[in-house]
């Protein structure tokens, strides 16, 4: 476990190298693919259909631009790619203070642009994810496949603890399990459940949630971001067969 406690008293010194290595930290540890894709089932038909409200319309503009971002680009196109993902997010929130599924993707695309952005100011942009996946859990915590508690729990165990952030792997378990109650077969909550054990050491059972990772069905008018997380997973596992030997 990596949290700081308040068992230990910090100098000015200590907390310099603290803030120099959570922006670190930010810079690496949020370099995921976070967070989580929301497991929403929207088709090409869909998506101009009349069948669809004007939310989830919205909710399905940003979860294929996600992906795009998120699987196409690198470097400051990609930094300038979530500046622009995150203005539409900010939009739609503005139009739809209260739909769950918009403040998922809002939290999400916050703290993927944390990952991109590095640095200390990203943490702004963790604690901004944090409370939009708060209160959209409490409004409806089974939304898209109660991937809030996915995202939410990640947040959790990649940021750092106290005094930096408001990591705790307590919680992060906490609420990765929850969502995994909810979404047991999901690539995500198994991804990111896999990706919390093997950071805290536990490799036999990270294989086994990445194994079933990998082999959950394929997600509707999904396949740039199933692709993309099938190979993180599959990079995952390759890695972890040093720590089981």
């Amino acid at each position: 476990m990596r949290r700081a406690t308040n068992q230990y008293l910090f100098s000015w010194g200590h907390l310099k190298a603290l803030c120099w290595s959570v922006g670190l930290c930010l810079s690496l540890g949020l370099g995921f693919s976070p967070f989580t894709l929301a497991d929403s089932q929207l088709t090409n038909a869909q998506l101009n259909g009349p069948q669809l409200t004007a939310p989830q319309k919205r909710v399905a503009q940003l979860q294929e631009q996600w992906a795009i971002t998120n699987y196409q680009t690198s470097g400051d196109a990609q930094k300038t790619a979530y500046e622009k993902l995150l203005q539409d997010a900010d939009q739609a929130l503005a139009q739809y203070p209260n739909n769950a599924d918009i403040l998922i993707w809002s939290g999400i695309i916050k703290s993927s642009y944390a990952g991109a952005k590095g640095g200390i100011g990203a943490l702004k942009y963790a604690k901004a994810s944090k409370a939009d996946l708060e209160q959209a859990l409490r409004l409806n915590e089974k939304a898209l496949d109660g991937s809030a508690y996915t995202s939410l729990g990640t947040l959790y165990f990649k940021v750092p603890g106290w005094p930096i952030g408001f990591g705790d792997d307590k919680k992060a378990e906490e609420l990765l399990l929850k969502a995994l109650q909810i979404n047991p077969t999901g690539i995500d909550p198994n991804y990111f459940y896999a990706e919390y054990l093997r950071d805290n050491g536990d490799y036999t059972q990270a294989k086994a949630y990445y194994q079933t990772a990998l082999k959950a069905p394929d997600r509707p008018n999904r396949p740039l971001a199933d692709a993309g997380r099938r190979q993180e997973i599959q990079q995952a596992l390759d890695a972890l067969q040093s720590k089981l030997h």
